[in-house]
């Protein structure tokens, strides 16, 4: 049989957050890229 992974992806204000994730729960790879936020107008 194959190893299963599940993808969690958290995409928040600042960044973006990937992890995966075997079938007992153990975490085998993570990634996080932060991104710059962009307004139309100030102080939005």
């Amino acid at each position: 049989m194959k190893d299963k992974y599940v993808i969690t992806l958290d995409s928040g204000t600042t960044s973006c957050r990937t992890l995966v994730v075997n079938h007992a729960g153990e975490i085998v790879a993570s990634s996080q890229t932060e991104f710059t936020q962009h307004f139309p107008k100030s102080g939005w």
